[in-house]
């Protein structure tokens, strides 16, 4: 460049064209070293990263976690005679091999494993002389046909109906209790962490395949917190052939925007390298890839593609004019890089916002994703322009560029219409009276939390969720379970100054809608009370007698802890709607506002619907927010940048305007706002304000020159309308692959980034020239040598 050129370039534009080789060396340094940590990364999670821990529901369960055996982390696992029912010898050989399979597998509670063969599970009956029982499998079992009857009679007298064993007496569970970390069984003092993939492929291996492929009669159904999770993981393999197809469409469609095969080369690479970073920076932080934070190296490709696409068609535009592709690099770089800064601190915000939802795999997501925006500024704002400066574009790439700036263009001359006065105010009612309607609607309609039944991760006709369709029918006992927990002084939950509110309590909540059943000590007391008087019904209720009731307890085992200070209450939910979990825990706040005292405390909750109920209260009280410190920083960015609230305003309303879309179309789709969903409103926002922020810096230096606000609008988009439109589209097929995974959360991601990327993009190139009519004074700002960062 010439020395008044070099001059009129910043200490940052010198210091790295001056210096090109080093940078591209340290670029390729950094990539090797990222390369093979990148390689080292693998899936990780963990039940504590998918929950709220400082919730005080979450808090109440870790507190008293040891005093709740079996109601945490649980898998349970259904063997089904497809012929016949239980009672046979062959099956009920299957149902022992099964749950001594599961005894030995690492992760598993022992201690609290429980089917038909544990020696816990008991019957108890009335008799004549008082009562009598033991074990429901007795140690005489042989297999013969009078064992078969005995065993028959004990399951029926044993109160496991319904709860291990099947309504229809077709199936059988094995209850599965998990440790989050247990022994290394090479090194006993050191604890390893329960790897949820392994563990499901163990369960698929050594139980599901080996045992029904040894007896064709049985078929295994399998849930449980920890096999959902590992089918999420089997399930994030498939994304990566999304990535694969997301990079072709997106190879092709950058040639056809640059018609140069050394501009499409270049912003690939750098973009792939900005994917590389981030993963190696993520595995040096010590994260892993988890259901969530899997769909990150997707956005990083797509937001760095569009901004690459900005710089070269910058230096398409710009090499017509200078003598070589330095100086047009150079230029580009000076002109674009500031509005390019801006635009990732904006997407960066949206991914740092992430950080107030007090949820582990989601503040991951944002650590992760925050990475990766920093590491564009130096791939796609550095790298890619320093590259350029060497490779050049193709002639045929100038010529068209050169033509595209003279000649006249009826696409954007139409489009050009929206800031004209008479179709600007129509443009701007149409869009008001749009969100004011959306808002309305997604306020009546949207709710927080899941909205189906099973689990709402995975497709309706997944493994998972028909194995959980058949317990749910076959048992009477749900798999959604609310835990109350009932506080007494030490050796105070026996008495009947605790058992009588604890009896309102089941009471009430079985008269809730949407509560199956509830079961607590007091209902054992009220069985074994009844028994003893020769199982008359008249004495199905509490004694006041001390004596009676502490004897009336004994067989409640697991209804209460080792100093009867703490009973819980499991109330058995019909599903884990939002609605359901908000009926029921509205039920027992409003009993524990009446009935807490001293010595006696009622206090939600445990159970994996007591872990929804917190989720969903994180997820309500962050929404809000969360959005006011996204929308706050992007209008602190383009206040700082341009100067001008008039121009902030601009750019933010069609943000918020897609915002409100985005909710309805939830709304209208059936999707709840929870862990999966919350994240797309603040991604859209952050990532969205690309699209204004370049189209408003190139329009306010076309008012600065004195064009009236239409003929500086047509000016705009010929000279960066296109790369607009492709870098929606880019940012649309990042994300639309999506759409087809087989992991319903990520779906539900995609097909909502896809309709914002695109709404933001319409929005700004449609409804920020229509409020710049009425709110951009465009003859101060032609009277103005300067005013906005930009114009330095």
């Amino acid at each position: 460049m010439s020395k008044h050129r070099q001059d009129n370039a910043t200490f940052l534009e010198r210091l790295i064209f001056n210096n090109r080789p080093v940078v591209i060396l340290l670029c390729a340094l950094v990539t090797v070293f990222l390369s093979y940590h990148a390689l080292q990364i693998r899936p990780s999670t963990s039940f504590e990263k998918m929950i709220p821990l400082s919730h005080p529901f979450i808090q109440n369960m870790i507190k008293h976690q040891n005093d709740l055996a079996n109601l945490g982390n649980t898998v349970r696992i259904s063997v089904e005679a497809k012929d016949g029912d239980i009672f046979n010898k062959e099956y009920m050989e299957t149902l022992r091999q099964i749950h001594d399979e599961a005894f030995y597998i690492n992760g598993v509670d022992r201690s609290g494993l429980k089917s038909l063969w544990s020696p816990s599970v008991r019957w108890t009956e009335v008799t004549e002389e008082g009562f009598d029982g033991g074990e429901v499998i007795p140690q005489t079992y042989d297999g013969s046909e009078e064992s078969l009857n005995e065993l028959r009679s004990n399951v029926l007298k044993s109160g496991q109906i319904g709860r291990l064993v099947a309504n229809n007496f077709k199936s059988a569970i094995v209850d599965v209790p998990l440790q989050e970390s247990y022994p290394d069984p090479d090194d006993q003092s050191k604890l390893v962490k329960l790897d949820y993939q392994k563990f499901s492929h163990e369960l698929e291996e050594k139980i599901r395949a080996k045992y029904q492929a040894q007896n064709p009669n049985v078929e295994i159904h399998i849930v449980g917190f920890a096999k959902k999770v590992g089918d999420l993981i089997d399930g994030l393999m498939a994304v990566v052939a999304f990535f694969g197809i997301a990079f072709v469409i997106t190879l092709v469609m950058l040639y056809w925007f640059t018609w140069c095969i050394r501009s499409t080369i270049s912003v690939l690479v750098t973009t792939l390298i900005a994917v590389i970073w981030q993963l190696g920076l993520v595995r040096l932080v010590g994260f892993g890839i988890d259901p969530y934070s899997m769909l990150v190296p997707f956005l990083i490709f797509a937001i760095g593609i569009s901004h690459g696409v900005q710089k070269i068609n910058g230096i398409a535009l710009q090499s017509g004019e200078a003598d070589n592709a330095l100086t047009a690099a150079r230029r580009t770089f000076r002109q674009l890089f500031l509005p390019g800064m801006i635009a990732i601190l904006a997407d960066a915000i949206g991914f740092i916002a992430l950080l107030i939802i007090d949820i582990g795999v989601i503040h991951e997501l944002a650590i992760g994703a925050s990475i990766g925006v920093a590491v564009i500024v130096f791939t796609n704002l550095i790298l890619l322009p320093v590259a350029i400066s060497y490779l050049g574009i193709s002639k045929k790439a100038i010529e068209r560029s050169k033509r595209d700036a003279v000649r006249e263009h009826p696409f954007w001359r139409f489009l050009a219409n929206v800031a004209h006065p008479t179709v600007a105010p129509i443009v701007v009612v149409v869009a008001l009276a749009g969100g004011v309607g959306a808002f309305f609607y997604q306020k009546a309609h949207l709710q927080v939390g899941d909205l189906d039944q099973g689990a709402p991760e995975l497709r309706p006709d997944s493994r998972y969720n028909l194995d959980n369709d058949f317990i749910v029918s076959n048992y009477s006992t749900s798999s959604d379970v609310l835990v109350v927990m009932v506080k007494t002084a030490p050796e105070g939950c026996s008495t009947h100054m605790a058992m009588a509110p604890i009896d309102e309590l089941t009471w009430k909540m079985e008269n809730t809608p949407g509560v199956q059943s509830a079961v607590s000590l007091v209902t054992v007391s009220k069985q074994v009370i009844k028994g003893s008087n020769e199982g008359s019904l008249k004495w199905e209720t509490l004694a006041r007698n001390q004596d009676v009731l502490n004897s009336s307890i004994a067989r409640a085992e697991g209804m209460y802890n080792s100093d009867c200070s703490l009973a819980p209450v499991m109330v058995f939910l019909n599903d884990h709607k939002a609605e359901t979990l908000k009926r029921a825990v509205k039920a027992v706040q409003e009993f524990a506002e009446e009935n807490n005292r001293d010595g006696l405390e009622f206090i939600l909750a445990s159970g994996n619907a007591g872990i929804e109920a917190a989720t969903n209260e994180v997820i309500s009280a962050s929404e809000l927010t969360m959005l006011g410190l996204v929308y706050a920083w992007v209008a602190v960015m383009c206040l700082i940048t341009f100067r001008s609230i008039p121009a902030t305003i601009c750019i933010v309303l069609p943000l918020v305007l897609t915002s409100v879309l985005g909710n309805a179309l939830m709304a209208f789709l059936g999707i709840g706002m929870k862990v999966a969903t919350l994240p797309v409103i603040a991604l859209g926002v952050g990532i969205g304000v690309d699209y204004g922020i370049y189209i408003y810096s190139r329009l306010e230096s076309f008012l600065r020159a004195g064009l009236p606000l239409q003929e500086a609008y047509y000016e705009t988009l010929k000279s960066t309308g296109k790369a607009v439109l492709f870098t929606g589209l880019c940012l649309a097929i990042g994300v639309a692959t999506w759409i087809f995974s087989a992991i319903k959360f990520q779906a539900d991601m995609g097909l909502m980034l896809t309709f914002m990327f695109l709404v933001n993009m319409i929005g700004a190139m449609l409804l920020l020239p229509a409020l710049a009519r009425f709110l951009i004074n465009t003859e101060k700002l032609a009277g103005k040598a300067g005013g906005s960062l930009l114009a330095h």
